[in-house]
């Protein structure tokens, strides 16, 4: 959540996508209740999505993955390469979905459950809204597991070195590390003995210097690129 010139707190924004009705009015009631939040469109598939956002500039959109015209995949495959600023949430009912893998690789932000309870709804949006943070990271974290490095090695991506980690520094390269492993700020400065304002600076330079979008494609990344191992952690 940002400020206006006045100093007021802006309300973030967000775009229900979603093909069932019912559901989009289920989160509209939910966090239409929150003074920091603001729903400024609804679409039922990924087109009108994807048009919505270029005409309403969400900060946040809550996106189902499978609807008619355009699936949500492909809408997020849409919104993240246009260059836009907003952050997408998958929407899935299972947690190990391949689905919620795929839309993490087209540039999600993070997923939910469509069952989520109402307080961790909201706290999901602030997260993601702030950038700092991903949510339920260690899901996020097997999800990788089961639909990256479970696969056979022979279908494994090469482990071809990036050469953007030449401009990671030795600990930018840790802190990388315990991100992939889905460790939250406050764990990383434990493990480090670092200040999390300080972890938070790392993030933010690893994100930068990797041109990634937010923590959550600094752990896809990580698993992408062969960096992380199931048992090794970080291979480098």
């Amino acid at each position: 959540m940002t400020e206006q010139a006045g100093g007021t707190p802006e309300r973030t924004k967000i775009l229900l996508v979603d093909d069932q009705p019912l559901l989009r009015m289920g989160f509209r009631l939910i966090l239409e209740g929150e003074p920091d939040l603001e729903i400024v469109g609804e679409a039922s598939d990924g087109g009108e999505a994807v048009a919505a956002v270029a005409d309403l500039a969400p900060d946040i959109v809550l996106m189902d993955i499978r609807m008619p015209v355009l699936d949500g995949i492909e809408a997020t495959r849409r919104i993240t390469g246009s260059g836009s600023c907003t952050r997408i949430i998958i929407l899935t009912t299972f947690d190990l979905d391949e689905y919620a893998f795929s839309g993490l690789q087209a540039g999600a932000s993070a997923f939910l459950l469509k069952d989520v309870a109402p307080a961790e709804l909201v706290q999901a949006v602030r997260l993601v809204a702030s950038g700092d943070a991903v949510v339920a990271p260690r899901i996020t974290q097997r999800l990788l597991e089961t639909y990256v490095r479970s696969r056979p090695v022979e279908e494994r991506p090469p482990a071809q070195r990036d050469p953007l980690l030449d401009d990671l520094t030795p600990r930018e390269i840790e802190v990388l590390g315990a991100i992939a492993e889905g460790l939250s700020n406050a764990e990383i400065a434990h493990r480090f003995f670092l200040a999390e304002a300080t972890v938070k600076t790392h993030v933010r330079r690893i994100l930068t210097k990797l041109h990634l979008r937010d923590r959550v494609q600094a752990v896809v990344y990580a698993y992408e690129t062969g960096l992380v191992t199931p048992s090794a952690g970080l291979d480098y």
